[in-house]
């Protein structure tokens, strides 16, 4: 049987242990198609909220938000201060239940990139002196990196620490990013992948299923895109509907119909059958786990959709 390089296995291998992601969310960051600078609203599907709980407890300061223009931070101790403690909790929970010695910093929600370089050297310098971190993932957008932050994080990488940036490319087709206020095309990605990785950057693409008015092949066709750019590392995720989002307002209109289980399993297969074998497979399933889930109520389970699209997996010999 199979067994594909999934995230907990590549750890193992890489390190000799287990080890454990921690996922941090910090006050005041954003994205340059929420503020305004390429786009207002977010995708039309975002509501970190959703996927990082977190975010709710964080202190609301509407006046201060991160970007590149933003000339002194004043909530920077604060934020220092959140990772500090979002990451003690995470680590000592693990190390109690499940014996996990050692982590990985991931940097969550929003655009993590998208700050003055001197916050961004504050936090992640925080990030990895904390105990038993091994190095950091770093969730973003192809236009929020420039060559000072990749000098930054290549800094990190000659220091000896595992370095992944997290690109959020969800589709390459021009009017489906329209489509969902993305606020970016794809017409640099090969670029800025090879750039990202020439350094010892690994590269962590994200791709979603299930899109408006994407066709099976044309789901395909962005992974292999992604493929051909370069990647060490895929998130696959099913596109998912929650209250308060404009995405909301679509399907309650009728104007959206969301991806179903076995269709996306088949695509989930789909994409095996293209993906080598040394490509870390991160994630095949989200979902939002709370009242405000509106469709596929498949999403609201991980453990259903994992076991479904296990047993499929197994039936042809793959073991995920």
């Amino acid at each position: 049987m199979r067994e594909l390089l999934t995230l907990g296995r590549y750890f193992k291998k890489t390190f000799g242990e287990r080890v454990r992601k921690i996922p941090i969310t910090l006050q005041g960051f954003t994205c340059p198609n929420i503020d305004g600078s390429v786009a207002r609203g977010g995708c039309i599907y975002c509501r970190n909220e959703s996927f990082s709980p977190s975010i709710i407890k964080l202190p609301q300061e509407k006046s201060v938000k991160m970007s590149f223009s933003l000339k002194q931070n004043p909530i920077l101790s604060s934020q220092l201060s959140q990772l500090k403690e979002q990451f003690f909790w995470h680590a000592d929970f693990h190390k109690e239940k499940f014996s996990v010695g050692k982590y990985m910093i991931y940097f969550q929600s929003y655009t993590n990139t998208y700050a003055p370089l001197s916050t961004l050297k504050a936090l992640y310098d925080e990030a990895l002196s904390l105990p038993n971190v091994v190095g950091m993932s770093v969730g973003t957008r192809l236009d929020c990196v420039n060559d000072e932050i990749l000098d930054l994080l290549e800094g990190y990488v000659k220091e000896g620490f595992e370095i992944w940036l997290e690109y959020g490319v969800q589709s390459i087709f021009p009017q489906t990013l329209e489509l969902i206020n993305r606020g970016e095309d794809m017409s640099r990605a090969s670029e800025i992948f090879a750039d990202t990785r020439k350094r010892g950057i690994k590269v962590c693409s994200h791709l979603i299923y299930g899109l408006p008015n994407e066709s099976r092949e044309m789901m395909l066709e962005s992974l292999r895109s992604v493929l051909e750019w370069g990647v060490d590392g895929l998130k696959l995720h099913p596109l998912y509907v929650v209250e308060g989002t404009q995405l909301a307002k679509m399907y309650k209109k009728g104007e959206y119909t969301p991806i179903d289980l076995q269709t996306y399993t088949q695509l989930i297969l789909d994409s095996i059958e293209l993906i080598p074998e040394n490509v870390v497979l991160q994630r095949i399933s989200s979902g939002a786990h709370d009242e405000t889930l509106l469709a596929p109520k498949w999403c609201f389970d991980k453990n259903i959709q994992m076991r479904y699209i296990r047993d499929e997996l197994r039936e042809r010999g793959i073991e995920y």
